[in-house]
C-alpha cells in the first residue's frame, strides 16, 4: 500500500492530507486564529464543584469554563505518588475530597471545546514524542496493543526497564507508541531522555505561573504530522511551504533521521491539493450523500447525540438474486463507512442501518469487512455485531471537532434543521397571527411584510382564503414583499 501525506501551508490555516493508494483517507485543518487545544497542558483555577455531577468546572483562560470529570482527577497518595493502574473496576470518589472552589490545578486538555460543551480535562498529564508518552507520577509501562510480536513487546519493555532500574528514581511512567516497533536502542533511550528534560521544564513553569496561563502547548499541526503519521510505508511527504519545510527538516534530524529522504518541498505551480484531486474529496466530506461505485448510496448524519448511516442499493440492481444485490452493496458501503468515519473525524455514537441480510454467513462478512478495514483508523474504535434490527453500533473516540464542524457553520436560515417551513405554512401562521393580533388590537388595516415566495402564494392559491378573512374581520389586508426575509420571516403591521 502506498501512502503520501500532502501538506498545505498558508499564513491564516495549515492543512494536511493523508493518501492511501491515490485516495484521500483523513484530513486535518488547523486555523491560526482557532488552534485546537487537544494535548495542551494549563494551571487553570476550580471555579464551581458539582457533587451531583461528579464533576467540577475549571477556568484554564478559555471563552468558557473547562469540564473535568472525578474519574480524570489523578488521587494523590501521602507519599506524592499515586496508585498503579487497576485492570479492575474503579470506584469514583467523592469530587468534595478532591477538589474545592478556588483551588489551582494543573490540568491537561484531552477534547477540545465542541459546539456548546468546554473543553474535556485530566490531572493525569501525558506528553506525547516520536516513541513513547510519558506520564509524570505513574510508575509503569504501557505498550501499544498494535505492536502484536511477543518478542518485540519484551525487547522494548527490556530497554526501557534497565534505562529506568539505571536512573533509580524515575519521575514517570512510559507507553511506548506503535512507532517504536523495530527502532533501535539508541533512538528509544534518546526520546526518553527528551521527555523527561521538557518534563523538567513544565515542572519548573508550573512553579512560576500565574493563575489561569497555559503551561504547555503541542506542536504546531505541520510537525505533529511528522510525529504521529509517518510510518515506514510512507513514501513521501511534500510540503508547499519552504519556511514549513526547514522547520520539518530540523524536526526529522533531530527526532526521525531514517525518514529524512521521505520529507520533500514542493515548489509546483499547481497547487498541492488539486493533487489526487484532495480539494474535490474535501468537498465531497461535505455532504451527506456518499456516491458508491456500484450506484447505490450512503446517508451519513451528523448530530450532536449520534451520527447515523444508512445504506441504499439506489440504482444498482444487480445481476443474479436480490440477497447477492444487498451483499454486494453492504460490502462496498462497508468500506467506503470506514472510509468516510476517518475522513470525517466523526465520534462519538455511530449507528449503521445496513440493508437487511438473510443470510448470516453475508453478516459475518459484512461485520468482518468493517472490521479489517478501521483496524487502519488512528482513533480508538469499538464496534458491536449486527442486532436484531440489522443494525452495528460502535463508538470512536472523538476529541477535536469534525471536518464538517471545523469548515462550516449552522445554517442561519433553518438553524441547523436541514429544513424549512412551506410557504403554505407559513401563509397559515399569518392568517392566526392577524386573528390574533385582530382580537388585541384596534386597526384600520393591516400590511403583512414576507418573502417573495410567500407572499406570491398568499395572492395566487390563498387569495380566496384572504378575501375571506378580509370578510370576516372587516379590515383590508395589504402584502409587502422583503427580499431579505428567509422563507419564515413575516411581519404583520397595524396601520
Amino acid at each position: 500500500m502506498s501512502e503520501e501525506i500532502l501538506i498545505n501551508v498558508t499564513p491564516v490555516e495549515t492543512r494536511v492530507a493523508l493518501v492511501e493508494n491515490g485516495m484521500l483517507q483523513e484530513a486535518y485543518v488547523e486555523r491560526t486564529t482557532r488552534r485546537g487545544i487537544v494535548g495542551n497542558i494549563f494551571k487553570g483555577k476550580v471555579v464551581r464543584v458539582l457533587p451531583g455531577m461528579e464533576a467540577a468546572f475549571v477556568d484554564i483562560g478559555l471563552e468558557r469554563a473547562a469540564f473535568i470529570h472525578a474519574s480524570d482527577v489523578m488521587p494523590s497518595m501521602s507519599d506524592g505518588e499515586v496508585s498503579e493502574p487497576s485492570d479492575g473496576p474503579r470506584t469514583v470518589p467523592d469530587i468534595r475530597t478532591l477538589l474545592r472552589e478556588g483551588q489551582s490545578l494543573v490540568v491537561q486538555v484531552t477534547k477540545d471545546p465542541i459546539g456548546t460543551k468546554g473543553a474535556r480535562l485530566t490531572t493525569q498529564l501525558s506528553i506525547p514524542s516520536r516513541y513513547l508518552v510519558f506520564m509524570p507520577g505513574v510508575h509503569h509501562i504501557g505498550i501499544s496493543q498494535r505492536i502484536e510480536d511477543d518478542e518485540e513487546r519484551a525487547r522494548l519493555r527490556g530497554i526501557l526497564d534497565g534505562a529506568i532500574s539505571e536512573q533509580g528514581d524515575c519521575a514517570g511512567g512510559f507507553i511506548i507508541r506503535t512507532a517504536a516497533e523495530g527502532v533501535s536502542e539508541e533512538d528509544l533511550l534518546a526520546d526518553m531522555v527528551y521527555l523527561q528534560r521538557l518534563n523538567q521544564s513544565i515542572v519548573d513553569r508550573i512553579e512560576h505561573a500565574s493563575l489561569p496561563s497555559s503551561i504547555y502547548q503541542d506542536l504546531p499541526l505541520f510537525i505533529r504530522t511528522i510525529r504521529d503519521l509517518i510510518r515506514p510505508q510512507t513514501e513521501k511527504v511534500r510540503i508547499d511551504s519552504r519556511e514549513s519545510y526547514q522547520r520539518v527538516m530540523d524536526f526529522v534530524r533531530e527526532f526521525v533521521s531514517e525518514f529524512e529522504t521521505k520529507v520533500e518541498y514542493y515548489p509546483g505551480e499547481r497547487p498541492i491539493f488539486d493533487l489526487y484531486s484532495v480539494e474535490d474529496e474535501i468537498q465531497k466530506a461535505l455532504s451527506r450523500k456518499v456516491q458508491l461505485k456500484s450506484g447505490g448510496y450512503v446517508i451519513i448524519d451528523q448530530t450532536e447525540a449520534m451520527t447515523t448511516i444508512d445504506i441504499n442499493t439506489g440504482a444498482f440492481v444487480g445481476h443474479r438474486n436480490l440477497e447477492e444485490t444487498i451483499f454486494k452493496t453492504n460490502l462496498e458501503a462497508a468500506r467506503a463507512i470506514s472510509r468516510q468515519l476517518r475522513l470525517r473525524n466523526l465520534g462519538g455514537i455511530i449507528i449503521i442501518d445496513f440493508i437487511d441480510m438473510d443470510d448470516p454467513e453475508h453478516q459475518r462478512q459484512v461485520h468482518r469487512m468493517l472490521e479489517k478495514m478501521l483496524e487502519r483508523d488512528h482513533a480508538k474504535t469499538k464496534i458491536t455485531g449486527v442486532s436484531e434490527l440489522g443494525l452495528v453500533e460502535m463508538t470512536r473516540k472523538r476529541t477535536t471537532e469534525s471536518l464538517g464542524q471545523i469548515l462550516c457553520e449552522p445554517c442561519p436560515i433553518c438553524d441547523g434543521r436541514g429544513f424549512l417551513k412551506t410557504a403554505e405554512t407559513v401563509c397559515y401562521e399569518i392568517f392566526r397571527e392577524i386573528l390574533r393580533i385582530n382580537r388585541a388590537y384596534d386597526a384600520e388595516s393591516y400590511l403583512v411584510m414576507a418573502s417573495q415566495k410567500v407572499v406570491d402564494r398568499l395572492l395566487d392559491e390563498e387569495a380566496d382564503n384572504v378575501a375571506d378573512l378580509e370578510t370576516f374581520i372587516e379590515k383590508s389586508i395589504r402584502f409587502q414583499v422583503e427580499s431579505f426575509y428567509s422563507q419564515e420571516q413575516y411581519d404583520v403591521v397595524l396601520l
